[in-house]
């Protein structure tokens, strides 16, 4: 009996090599196969992120969330602009440092409110840093002498910027603000161009009827920046720009019931719309009026954004694909 154990013993030990033998090493080529097989899924996921990362010469319009405020990041191959930078308690360096922005070709303040210049005030520790470069501020022709406008102002001498003012007519670009080739003449030109549409030279207007009123326009399809232009501005607007048509509408003014009127939100047609406002804010903004409009004349209220309730937005510009919505 033991002999026969000893035996039966011996006879599992030589099945269990035999298995080692023959089974453990087709196992190991599978894994080497399997293991292969992955590596080189990582390596065509990361070809395809990168091709999609380093852009495809797009345009991505990006509204932050800086509260009761406005500030758009505008970035094309990697160069980057401002329109507006929101209140000074919206912590905008540290948004931009979050979103890798070293380096902005130019900063343009649509008029001089708080909500909407008072967040450049926060930039003189980081440019004096070397944190952040800024190539150039560009300012509207604001009459109003306030506070906000005279330390905008002080700010760029101190930080020795070059200051420019822009009216209608004026033509920016992505490439430190030079406009792109093909200048005004209306043919297709490669490249973002910020057309200023308001306020016209010489008006000698002031805060929400001076804010610079700008058409983005990339490869056939724009974006339409109003600040906080009112409803009477709204009306001149048109008479200066008739044909005025855009894909992506910032609302004016937050939303505030003074702007947007149904026959502006309708002559622009915009498929989509970007209400900047803060959470709670004490003014009541976006008015329901505004809203029920914009529902109205865009066909769908999915396609009405809110940085209250949505956070930052980004848009995408692509040549042959149109605007492309943030994902819902």
């Amino acid at each position: 009996m033991i002999f026969s154990k000893k035996v039966e013993k011996n006879g599992r030990k030589n099945v269990y090599k035999g298995m080692s033998d023959s089974v453990f090493p087709v196992l190991g080529l599978w894994l080497r196969r399997i293991a292969a097989f992955l590596a080189l899924c990582a390596v065509f996921s990361a070809c395809m992120y990168a091709e999609e990362g380093d852009d495809d010469g797009g345009l991505h319009v990006t509204f932050l969330d800086v509260g009761q405020g406005l500030a758009v990041l505008l970035e094309e191959n990697g160069r980057y602009a401002l329109y507006d930078t929101g209140p000074d308690s919206a912590a905008l360096v540290d948004t931009l440092a979050s979103r890798g922005v070293r380096e902005l070709e130019w900063v343009l303040v649509s008029h001089a409110h708080r909500d909407h210049g008072g967040g450049f005030m926060e930039f003189a520790r980081a440019v004096e840093s070397g944190a952040l470069r800024v190539g150039r501020l560009y300012v509207g022709p604001d009459a109003y002498a306030g506070i906000v406008r005279d330390s905008v102002l002080r700010l760029a001498s101190r930080l020795k910027l070059p200051v420019d003012t822009v009216a209608r007519g004026s033509v920016l670009g992505m490439r430190g603000g030079d406009a792109p080739s093909g200048g005004g003449s209306g043919a297709a030109a490669p490249g973002a161009r910020l057309d200023v549409l308001w306020p016209p030279k010489g008006e000698g207007l002031a805060e929400n009827a001076a804010s610079v009123v700008a058409l983005l326009e990339y490869a056939g399809y724009g974006v339409l920046l109003t600040a906080d232009l009112d409803s009477a501005g709204e009306r001149r607007l048109l008479e200066y720009s008739p044909s005025l048509r855009a894909d992506l509408l910032q609302v004016a003014h937050h939303g505030s019931a003074g702007s947007s009127t149904i026959a502006f939100l309708s002559k622009v047609a915009p498929r989509y719309a970007v209400v900047s406002v803060g959470a709670k804010n004490a003014y009541g903004h976006p008015a329901a009026p505004v809203m029920r409009k914009l529902a109205y004349v865009v066909g769908d209220s999915s396609a009405i954004y809110r940085t209250d309730r949505d956070g930052s937005v980004t848009f995408d510009l692509v040549e042959g694909a149109g605007v492309i919505s943030p994902a819902p």
